[in-house]
């Protein structure tokens, strides 16, 4: 199954308590599939995976996949650590039907061309039968590579299906991954959490990772811009990118606290280290979530007390 669309990055909802809970990660999943997304990624950066146990990510990842139901693809991030590490996560999801993985270079290969390639050659061997997902994110998250450096690595490997592409400016960096990459590689999938989409699908993106606290507007977005109408692509992408510019600071808490506004979780909670909100910042989500109310097709907004 070919990837394409909107493809949410989900979060990781927890309970009161801290743990895990199972019950919100299927709902999350269901808004996204009810939302119009074209497929579903756990757990990737967003979804707090530095925070999780393996068995954790494994649980979560397995609610996901019966939600999903085949209906529409599930990838699965690698997550961090040795190539063995990675490998074996990669495994367990193909244990769970998942064919599709997500490998981030990590921050530690950036400039080291021979040891990046190394790296995913090592993971790729580890995982023969899963297309893979070449992440490219700047440091110090990834390595940050060049795009001439990226496509021969795309290009040393068929198993290499996709890159996600969020070293900026991705723009160029997508068109040039184009002209230069092997004719296995399917195509580019943008992320930097859709902050610039528009872009992105003008240079011939085939999908984007957002986060999930506005799958439906995204997907709208991307409808609109496939058929033609690119005016309201850009309108709902105007609309949506004082929401998405305050989420480059709050991150995950904005997405759960959005997604909570609208009734899908029940809680904010994060467990990664991200600035709290005060009264000034919540009420600003609220206004801008209104603003953007007309636009959910599910989950309509809860009523807001501050």
């Amino acid at each position: 199954m070919i990837l394409e669309g909107i493809l949410p990055v989900l979060p990781t909802p927890f309970k009161d308590d801290g743990d895990v809970d199972l019950l919100a990660m299927k709902q999350t999943a269901q808004f996204c599939i009810d939302a119009g997304a074209s497929g579903l990624v756990f757990p990737g950066v967003a979804s707090e995976y530095d925070h999780l146990s393996s068995w954790e990510r494994l649980s979560l990842l397995r609610e996901v996949c019966e939600v999903a139901d085949g209906r529409i693809p599930v990838i699965c991030g690698g997550g961090k650590g040795q190539p063995e590490e990675i490998g074996s996560n990669i495994k367990k999801a193909g244990e769970l039907g998942v064919d599709t993985a997500m490998v981030l270079i990590p921050n530690q290969y950036a400039g080291d061309e021979a040891g990046a390639l190394q790296f995913m050659l090592s993971v790729i061997e580890l995982a023969p039968d899963v297309a893979i997902i070449l992440q490219n994110a700047p440091t110090p998250i990834g390595a940050g590579l060049d795009s001439d450096v990226l496509a021969r690595i795309v290009n040393a490997s068929p198993a290499i299906k996709y890159v996600k592409e969020e070293t900026l400016p991705s723009g160029p960096r997508i068109t040039a991954m184009k002209e230069a990459a092997s004719d296995h590689l399917i195509g580019v999938i943008g992320g930097g959490g859709a902050r610039y989409v528009i872009d992105e699908l003008n240079r011939g993106a085939i999908a984007a990772m957002p986060a999930a606290e506005i799958t439906d507007i995204h997907v709208k977005m991307w409808n609109a811009h496939k058929r033609g109408d690119v005016t309201e692509a850009r309108n709902l992408y105007m609309r949506s990118l004082p929401l998405l510019v305050i989420q480059t600071i709050y991150r995950m808490r904005l997405t759960k606290y959005a997604l909570t506004k609208r009734g899908v979780l029940s809680n904010s909670i994060v467990r990664a280290p991200l600035p709290e909100f005060d009264t000034f910042d919540e009420a600003e989500l609220c206004t801008q979530l209104e603003s953007l109310s007309s636009c959910f097709d599910v989950a309509p907004l809860a009523p807001v007390a501050i």
